[in-house]
C-alpha cells in the first residue's frame, strides 16, 4: 500500500514524462473550471461518496487526489483509503503549490 503523498515536482516531472496517473480534483466544479491539472477528473469532496462507483476500478491503482491547497484532498484521501483504495497520494500543496 502506498501512503506517501506527491510533491508537486515529482508529479509534474511524471506528467513530462507522458505518465497518465488518476489524478482526482476534489474542489467544487468551479475552481475546477478555473484552473486544472490536464487529465484531472472534477469529483468535489462533498460528491465522493456517491461517485464511488465512477471510480471503482482504480481501487488497485495509483489515484492522486488534489484540492486548492492539501486540506480536502487530505479528507479524500482518508475517505478513499477507508473504501478499500489501496494508493491514494494527496498531492502536497494542492494546486496552489502545483502552479507556484
Amino acid at each position: 500500500m502506498i501512503t506517501t503523498d506527491i510533491t508537486a515536482e515529482e508529479l509534474k516531472e511524471r506528467l513530462a514524462k507522458g505518465e497518465t496517473p488518476v489524478i482526482i480534483d476534489v474542489r467544487e466544479d468551479w475552481e475546477h473550471q478555473e484552473s486544472k491539472i490536464e487529465g484531472a477528473q472534477n469529483i468535489p469532496l462533498g460528491a465522493l461518496p456517491q461517485r464511488l462507483d465512477d471510480i471503482e476500478d482504480y481501487k488497485d491503482l495509483e489515484v492522486i487526489v488534489h484540492c486548492k491547497s492539501g486540506m480536502r484532498s487530505a479528507s479524500a484521501k482518508a475517505f478513499l483509503q477507508q473504501q478499500g483504495f489501496k494508493q491514494v497520494r494527496n498531492l502536497l500543496g494542492g494546486i496552489t503549490g502545483y502552479q507556484g
